[in-house]
């Protein structure tokens, strides 16, 4: 990246499909969303990588400085370029979670839109202030802060973070392995220690949410240049996450192409994956890309 930044891409699929490009949420990793992107393989050339200082990459130099949105944005343009350079060009489509959906948004927003259609799965997307959910989206990125900064960061076994995944409330209905996948993807192995390490240091992560709420990035479709659609939480399902009734004003104050998913928590593609793989191939079956 522009910094140093390491990003490691991986692809998989079929290299003679329109291709899917995907990455993760704040904190986790893009291997523990399989359950979602695996069972696309058959149709797509889908390529994921992690975002700067998550999953397979090493801890970037620039350290917290370097961790922002900001700086995302430039590693995604950096991450498209390379891959039309080298993987040639296909209809591509851009599938992101959580912190890497905002930062595609403030990619598209301000730098251009390179893709054939973004789907942006939960983004956290926080309205200006004095907005109707405004207070919502406040509590909930400053209540994730507080707890990224005081998170247990070590393990003896990706197991043991595994078994705290499934006893969190949140993340208890994902799909039966997606604990442990997701534990394997978010840990690396301290050869010194003789223990595992959260590969996203927990400052970092509490850092990304406390910049959501300075990002000013509410946009109308508009803005970004191609077609988008939400695909988000359950905002009417019991103790439904804030990004649920955010992105469900976004869609009705601006316009948006918007679906929520039915009883799905902010981490829908490992919770209920197939249904989030439909809401995606209809939109791109309506604008033609398969």
């Amino acid at each position: 990246m522009g910094d140093g930044a390491v990003v490691r891409v991986r692809r998989h699929g079929r290299g003679d499909g329109p291709r899917l490009v995907l990455s993760n949420g704040n904190g986790f990793a893009i291997d523990g969303y399989a359950p979602f992107w695996a069972p696309l393989c058959e149709r797509f050339d889908v390529v994921v990588f992690d975002m700067r200082n998550h999953g397979r990459n090493p801890l970037a130099a620039s350290g917290a400085d370097g961790h922002t949105y900001a700086q995302m944005a430039l590693d995604l343009e950096r991450v498209v370029r390379a891959l039309a350079a080298r993987l040639g060009p296909r209809p591509t489509v851009g599938v992101f979670h959580s912190m890497a959906a905002r930062a595609a948004m403030k990619h598209a927003v301000e730098l251009g839109f390179p893709w054939s259609a973004l789907v942006l799965f939960d983004p956290p997307n926080v309205p200006p202030p004095g907005h109707r959910v405004h207070a919502v989206m406040d509590e909930f990125e400053r209540r994730l802060a507080a707890w990224a900064r005081q998170r247990p960061d070590r393990f003896a076994d990706p197991s043991e973070l595994a078994r705290q995944y499934a006893a969190t409330r949140a993340h208890a209905t994902w799909v039966p392995g997606a604990h442990d996948l997701m534990a394997r993807a978010v840990l690396r192995r301290d050869e010194a220690a003789g223990d595992w390490v959260l590969a996203c240091p927990r400052e970092l992560e509490a850092s990304i949410y406390l910049q959501a709420m300075t990002l000013n990035l509410w946009p109308p479709p508009a803005a970004y240049g191609g077609p988008v659609k939400l695909v988000a939480a359950d905002p009417d399902a019991p103790g439904a996450p804030g990004p649920a009734f955010a992105n469900r004003a976004l869609a009705e104050d601006l316009g948006y192409e918007y679906e929520a998913i039915r009883g799905a928590g902010h981490l829908l593609q490992i919770q209920e994956p197939e249904a989030c793989r439909r809401s995606m191939l209809r939109f791109l079956a309506d604008l033609g890309i398969i």
